[in-house]
């Protein structure tokens, strides 16, 4: 690990310019390449206290051994050398989309003497249109077919063409009117070309004044009484309007333009395009990246339009590119603007959205995002190939002497030190078991202290293993939002839960069981905590970890490894060490780690919100004997807050409907006894929410 005062430039040296820069690693790889308006500042950024940087910045910085640096006259050119060198050196340091799988087009090559119409993957070449991204191969072939009857351009293979000029005859789609048959020429090359490039233009866009061109011959034909030409024209007409018709109308004003949503969270990206021409969607693309490099959603946007755009030039890049986040500096949003017009070769508009039908589309593409970045995850937690490959290098990374076919999390969750609480999440073979997922509550002590909570939690945990030596009982969280037990059984209000009993894991893995009621005790109620795991992980560096083996060698807990994953740092501690196990940025157990981890911190503050929730809603009324739900509503109507009920005297409170002088004293009382309670705070807006119990029973 490099410190990074060794390579840092002397004062003075870095030049106030636009510019790009590379940061090195002690082989002369490069290994981060970035650029800024001005250097000095920008490189100046990377050389202040570690403590200071984002983790992912210093992990960068500290991998590095020299940078470099070079000044361009614009902040454009420093945007295309900065896609230049990131193509060149793939540094690892820089987010780079992967596309999540290889896109067909519809491709005319117009760089041949007779072009041909054909589906073309992969890397595009000079001299060839290009249309789409679309769906599936086949998607392309339905359209052509269609189009091919009004704009019979050739679509055969090199050997075909020259098999055909050979022996003299076309091939079948010659004969049926398909194909204009170059190849025993039937037309001349100029006028295969000029049907190849009406075959482009309508593929463009440019349809609206083609049909109509269609139906004033078609006209003309009827009234010169020839019917059967006018007759071909109807039928091309319609074969035309049902290949427009495979593309959705999206905007009415016939735009050409490229929508651009995102979707992230802090280890992944995923980008969705809607490319729409004409009005209609003609193609769709999408990535994923994992953010290797500290960027918000308006760098994660820049770097999308990089590689979207980096080798296009005229009619490939639209009139107008709709996205969901600029730079906060408008002169880097001008600068974008202006290398897009320039590979264009006219001016490009680049914007947010804000009303319309432009906006409601980019909501559609931004679902399409999400959609995609649960997708990736979804098929990267299910590889059954790929869950036993992470837990393996977890085991090799940990020093286990087994795989941790059960890996259990926790995490501690509070607001400012109040509604203290802890989760624990259950993984076995990689996958999520929500049945087994259990809440605490912090009962050792009031306050914030992580590490002891921890300490706590832990114990608690373990001190139920040991009192069971039993298999567990099961509750089945049946959703997203579902209630899960505490520890006690109960959910978040205090209520006694009914327990689920599914089959639980037996002690060789596999699940089974044997007797008639395993899962319970003698008086019918269900076993906790019975079944031990092979790790546990806590959501913490090394305090956290200390913490947790400390109370497992307090109860005589030996053969259960324990290790910590500190939020956002990506560094796995394992007990007495100072130094932490780094796992490769691209491992599959490092994945597992962050999941589980992640998972954990979601149900902690789930329970976390669901008590505070509780606790905001609950009012001094419902301490009064015999007072109902409408009584409650009526004196809160009455008086308008519980405040100015409690200033009420027991006169003033007869007066309500329906309450008698005995129920009003019992309400007197019981408000005078309640201390006034913290005024409830909206932590969306910071609002002080006034205490009028108007949402105390909704």
């Amino acid at each position: 690990m490099a410190d990074p005062s060794s390579y840092r430039p002397k004062p003075g040296q870095i030049p106030d310019s636009p510019g790009v820069y590379r940061f090195r690693d002690d082989h002369r790889r490069v290994i981060y390449v970035g650029k800024a308006k001005s250097l000095r500042p920008r490189l100046s950024s990377y050389f202040q206290d570690l403590a200071n940087l984002h983790p992912r910045t210093r992990t960068m910085v500290t991998t590095a051994a020299s940078v470099e640096w070079t000044v361009v006259s614009t902040e454009v050119e420093a945007l295309q050398l900065e896609y230049s060198w990131i193509k060149e050196y793939d540094p690892r340091f820089n987010v780079k989309y992967r596309d999540d799988k290889s896109y067909p087009y519809l491709a005319v090559t117009l760089n041949e003497e007779f072009p041909r119409v054909q589906v073309m993957r992969g890397a595009k070449k000079k001299g060839v249109r290009y249309f789409g991204p679309y769906g599936h191969a086949w998607a392309i072939r339905e359209t052509v077919d269609l189009m091919l009857r009004v704009f019979p351009v050739r679509t055969c293979s090199a050997g075909v063409f020259k098999n055909a000029e050979r022996t003299g005859r076309p091939c079948l789609l010659g004969y049926i009117g398909k194909c204009s048959a170059p190849c025993v020429g039937r037309v001349t090359p100029d006028e295969h070309r000029e049907l190849a490039e009406e075959f482009c233009d309508f593929m463009a866009g440019r349809t609206g004044a083609y049909i109509r061109r269609l139906e004033q011959r078609m006209t003309i034909a009827a009234e010169d009484l020839e019917y059967e030409k006018a007759g071909r024209l109807r039928d091309d007409i319609g074969a035309l309007r049902r290949a427009m018709e495979k593309s959705a109308v999206v905007l009415a004003d016939a735009t050409d333009a490229d929508l651009i949503a995102v979707a992230e969270d802090e280890l992944e990206a995923a980008v969705q395009i809607f490319h729409v021409r004409g009005g209609r969607v003609r193609g769709q693309r999408g990535w994923v990246t994992d953010k290797v490099e500290a960027v918000d959603t308006a760098g994660l946007v820049e770097h999308a339009l990089q590689q979207l755009y980096g080798e296009e030039s005229g009619d490939s890049v639209p009139k107008e590119v709709l996205v969901p986040a600029l730079p906060e500096d408008q002169l880097e949003t001008e600068a974008l603007a202006q290398w897009l017009s320039e590979r264009r070769g006219s001016h490009v508009s680049l914007r947010i959205p804000q009303r319309g039908d432009k906006k409601d589309l980019m909501a559609t593409v931004g679902r399409n995002a999400q959609q995609s970045l649960v997708l990736h995850k979804t098929k990267r937690a299910s590889d059954l190939t790929t869950r036993s490959r992470a837990l393996e290098e977890i085991a090799r990374a940990l020093d286990l002497d087994s795989v941790p076919l059960r890996i259990e999390c926790f995490d501690i969750s509070h607001l400012q030190g109040d509604d203290v609480v802890a989760s624990m999440v259950v993984f076995e073979d990689g996958l999520a078991r929500k049945s087994e997922y259990r809440r605490f509550q912090i009962k050792g002590f009031e306050g914030q202290d992580d590490v002891r909570s921890m300490h706590e939690v832990i114990g608690r945990r373990f001190k139920r293993y040991l009192a069971e030596k039993e298999r567990t009982g099961e509750w089945t969280e049946e959703d997203e939002g579902s209630t899960v037990p505490d520890e006690n059984g109960q959910d978040p209000a205090g209520r006694e839960l009914t327990p689920q009993t599914p089959a639980a894991p037996g002690e060789n893995g596999h699940n089974g069981h044997s007797g008639s009621s395993p899962l319970k005790e003698d008086d019918g109620r269900p076993k906790r905590f019975a079944y031990p795991p092979q790790l546990v992980v806590v959501d913490g560096g090394q305090p956290q970890v200390a913490a947790a083996k400390r109370a497992m060698d307090e109860l005589g807990i030996d053969d259960v490894a324990v290790c910590g994953l500190a939020k956002r740092l990506e560094e796995v501690w394992v007990p007495d060490d100072d130094d932490p196990v780094v796992l490769p940025r691209s491992s599959e157990g490092l994945y597992l780690l962050q999941r589980v981890r992640d998972e954990a911190h979601r149900f902690a503050i789930t329970y976390q919100r669901a008590k505070r929730a509780k606790r905001i809603r609950t009012s001094p009324l419902d301490d009064v004997p015999g007072l109902g739900e409408t009584r409650k509503q009526a004196l809160i109507k009455h008086f308008g807050s519980v405040k100015k009920l409690r200033q009420a005297t027991i006169e003033q409170i007869c007066e309500v409907p329906g309450l008698g002088r005995k129920t009003a004293e019992s309400v007197a009382v019981a408000l005078a006894q309640a201390a006034p309670a913290a005024p409830a705070v909206n932590t969306a807006t910071g609002e002080i929410m006034e205490d009028d119990g108007g949402s105390t029973h909704d």
